[in-house]
């Protein structure tokens, strides 16, 4: 009886070995984010800029997202993938930067270690009252 039952859900845990192998950061550990600050720019209207520290855990990465802001990243600890729709992926290490703007689809975001953590420093210019992060499926 164990056998058959094996047997029968072997197919659909295979397609779900198959799902995470395409999609890694769906198994990823997600990243630790923090406020720094968060500062109105008077000279702006309605703009401000969101300061987070974004640390990633052994072998974390960011789902798919986009910002509908600028940012700016400076890596801090580690070292980092980092990507946008059409462009190439970087890895970067302490004292590296990356910038994305506000209509780029931010593709891939990981920690390029699977055994130590990498933290990086972001700084956003984005609409008040918008979300800092916007998923993308």
């Amino acid at each position: 009886m164990r056998t058959h039952l094996l047997l029968a859900l072997l197919p659909l845990l295979s397609t779900g070995v198959v799902m995470a192998a395409q999609n890694p950061t769906a198994t990823a550990p997600p990243p630790i984010v923090n406020t720094v600050m968060v500062q109105t720019l008077p000279d702006y209207p309605g703009k401000e800029v969101l300061m987070i520290t974004v640390e990633y855990p052994p072998g974390g990465a960011d789902p798919v997202h986009r910002h509908d802001a600028h940012g700016f990243i400076y890596v801090l600890e580690g070292t980092i993938v980092m990507g946008v729709a059409g462009g190439k992926e970087v890895t970067l290490t302490p004292g590296q930067s990356f910038h994305e703007g506000p209509k780029d689809l931010h593709t891939v975001g990981r920690n390029a270690s699977q055994d130590k953590s990498a933290k990086f420093l972001v700084f956003l210019l984005k609409y008040q009252n918008k979300p800092a992060v916007i998923p993308v499926d």
